[in-house]
């Protein structure tokens, strides 16, 4: 890839990019992921990995708009047409568009190529560790998620299962813990086992510290007259 091509969808993908925790920092971060997990693989088409990493989330935007939308189909989508308006065969363009298409994480359309692989692993490194509960946060205010809620027996809800009402420990447990070990590449399972301790740590004393908050709140009827 030339500096030019480089320059060109950097631009490209900065127009793209509205999301405060999808912004153009979380695409670079990704970036950097990539390329130190690719340099202990062989066979990786750099160019390929660069412009997936680049326009990964480009498709983003639509998705805020109509929630219906999944933003790694469109984006696979706009990235391929942009590509091929700018001369590129359709054999990368589509290659690319796979990578895309397959950076998230759920059970089906998994990735294929290393380049995918890659991919979906850097970007799901942006979910561990104190920087993924930061961005964990920084999304949640943007869709005005609170940090906890309680059942209906009165205990703080932990569990997630993609329900209406969700929340910052509902999200983790439900996607965050289960990131561990899920990595397709070597590199990326031993940079999520360095990260790990610090999220979990994190998610112990904010649970810990919220609890011991209520417990006082509960003793207001020793108060009340």
């Amino acid at each position: 890839m030339t500096k030019v091509m480089y320059e060109m969808i950097e631009a490209f993908m900065l127009e793209k990019m509205n999301d405060s925790a999808h912004d153009c920092q979380h695409i670079y971060r990704v970036l950097g992921l990539a390329l130190e997990i690719a340099a202990h693989e062989q066979g990786v088409h750099d160019g390929v990995l660069i412009t997936a990493c680049l326009l990964h989330d480009i498709g983003r935007g639509a998705q805020n708009q109509d929630h219906s939308l999944d933003h790694a189909i469109v984006g696979g989508e706009m990235a391929y047409k942009y590509l091929i308006s700018c001369g590129w065969r359709h054999e990368t363009a589509e290659h690319v568009r796979k990578c895309i298409e397959t950076h998230r994480y759920r059970k089906t359309m998994q990735p294929q190529s290393i380049e995918a692989k890659i991919l979906f692993d850097a970007d799901k490194l942006e979910a561990c560790g104190a920087l993924g509960i930061a961005r964990t946060f920084l999304h949640g205010g943007v869709i005005s998620e609170p940090i906890y809620v309680f059942n209906p027996a009165g205990e703080i809800e932990l569990e997630g299962g993609g329900g209406e009402v969700t929340s910052f420990f509902q999200e983790f447990n439900y996607k965050l813990r289960g990131l561990y070990g899920q990595f397709h590449t070597v590199r990326a399972n031993e940079i999520a086992e360095q990260r790990r301790n610090i999220a979990i740590a994190f998610y112990d004393n904010l649970l810990d510290e919220i609890k011991t908050t209520h417990v006082a709140v509960q003793r207001i009827d020793d108060i009340l007259v």
